[in-house]
């Protein structure tokens, strides 16, 4: 028994449309793939500028590491200090006494070259950045040094 010609016809018409339709959301989700890789891309090169606001909040957002030292001879501040920076998500992974006790000024020390990092540590504590520092070591493994100097009371306050 044979179909009408019409029947193969509607037939034929159906699964075109459906084979475009197909075809229609394949180049759709390709695309936007595509502008997203290449926006990827772009921003990996650095195409939108290195000191823009978006890089600025991207880089410390990072899960950034934190030697915290006492460097006023107060006892137990480097730990009431990383206790408050573990509660604001700050890892914080080593502690101790700076070489000498007389520092007056609390000292924030970039070591990776990421001075944004340190940074913004200064600013969540209260540290002018006048008192950041940037120093480079490859032998340490963390990114910045918080040294806790004899105005940790004005700073603690903040925290």
């Amino acid at each position: 028994m044979k179909e009408k010609p019409e029947t193969v016809q509607a037939e034929k018409r159906t699964l075109h449309r459906s084979t475009n339709l197909f075809l229609n959301i394949s180049i759709f989700i390709l695309s936007i793939l595509i502008l997203f890789l290449g926006y990827s891309l772009l921003s990996k090169l650095n195409v939108f500028g290195e000191n823009s606001e978006i890089d600025k909040l991207v880089k410390h957002k990072k899960n950034m590491q934190i030697e915290v030292l006492n460097g006023c001879g107060v006892d137990g501040i480097a730990d009431m200090f990383t206790d408050s920076l573990r509660k604001k998500n700050f890892d914080v992974v080593n502690t101790g006494n700076y070489r000498t006790f007389k520092i007056d000024n609390s000292i924030v020390i970039d070591r990776t070259g990421n001075i944004i990092n340190a940074e913004y540590l200064a600013e969540v504590i209260g540290i002018d950045k006048k008192q950041v520092i940037d120093q480079k070591n490859k032998n340490y493994f963390l990114d910045v040094t918080l040294i806790i100097g004899k105005d940790y009371k004005q700073l603690f306050q903040n925290n």
